[in-house]
């Protein structure tokens, strides 16, 4: 499927002019983050995506676009870099934060949650006794007397 970005939206978010290479990475991480809110949220089309979603995926790209190779700890003196020793899986590629994907499934209709369902001994359609009587199992039309009178069964 198409990304729900196009690469123009993306530069217009970046303070840099891509290289060839930097385009080719650009539109595979477009597509790349796409795809991931459309498993999180529903099967949006470039025509017909909220903006919010857009932007979210915009967002991942630049960050992506930013720091390709994942790093989490840089320094200018004496040259250090490090990668994420905690085989963090979004390190070094297209990712969204905890917020984002909470705002893709809501965006999308997915709601968590318990959900309670009302219940009922049995079916409406069927014949229901008045106080005093109790249903017969196999004979719903003839209930069961079981208080003496009806009126004041206590």
């Amino acid at each position: 499927m198409e990304p729900l970005a196009t690469l123009a939206e993306l530069k217009e978010r970046l303070d840099w002019v891509l290289d060839p290479d930097e385009e080719r990475l650009a539109a595979s991480a477009l597509a790349d983050a796409s795809e991931e809110a459309r498993m999180h949220g529903r099967d949006w089309t470039p025509e017909h995506v909220p903006r919010p979603v857009k932007t979210i995926v915009l967002k991942a790209c630049v960050r992506y676009l930013r720091n390709p190779d994942g790093y989490t700890t840089s320094r200018a003196g004496d040259e250090t870099v490090t990668w994420s020793d905690r085989g963090d899986p979004a390190a070094g590629a297209v990712s969204f934060t905890r917020d984002e994907l909470a705002l893709l499934r809501e965006l999308g209709g997915i709601r968590a949650g318990l959900v309670s369902a009302p219940i009922t001994a049995w079916s409406q359609r069927r014949h229901r006794p008045g106080p005093g009587y109790v249903p017969v199992p196999g004979s719903p039309n003839s209930p069961f007397p079981f208080f003496a009178d009806e009126v004041e069964p206590w």
